[in-house]
């Protein structure tokens, strides 16, 4: 019994440290709102990208886990927990985006990028590459 206490607290300290993570590498200001409201644009990029031979095999598997994180029906952070409940999504997102972006170059990026070229300097900022 001692073991399941041990590891069910273990499991909400690692919990309690990605929230915090979230919250530190979450966009600033208005940033937020508009990564919410360029999600279906983004969604189409992560999937370009994910099926793009130019990029490498360890960010289309970091891709391929962002969408089926996104898949999933429930989230890290629960939607009542203010301010992260309904942006866990955008900064996860934002996360692997950037990690992606950093390896590929932001002409593939630009190249797959299937909004407008003001949403992409949205992404670009959130993505602070």
């Amino acid at each position: 019994m001692d073991v399941l206490i041990g590891v069910a607290l273990g499991l909400l300290g690692l919990w309690v440290l990605l929230v915090l993570g979230l919250f530190l590498v979450r966009p600033r200001g208005n940033a937020l709102t508009l990564a919410i409201r360029l999600l279906p644009d983004v969604l189409r990029l992560v999937a370009r990208l994910a099926r793009d031979d130019r990029v490498p095999r360890s960010a289309r598997v970091r891709l391929w886990l962002l969408l089926g994180y996104l898949a999933l029906p429930f989230d890290l952070v629960p939607d009542f927990i203010p301010v992260l409940g309904y942006a866990d999504d955008a900064i996860v997102v934002s996360w692997v985006l950037r990690s992606v972006i950093r390896s590929v170059g932001p002409e593939v990026v630009t190249e797959l990028w299937p909004g407008t070229p003001e949403g992409l300097l949205i992404v670009r900022r959130l993505t602070r590459t």
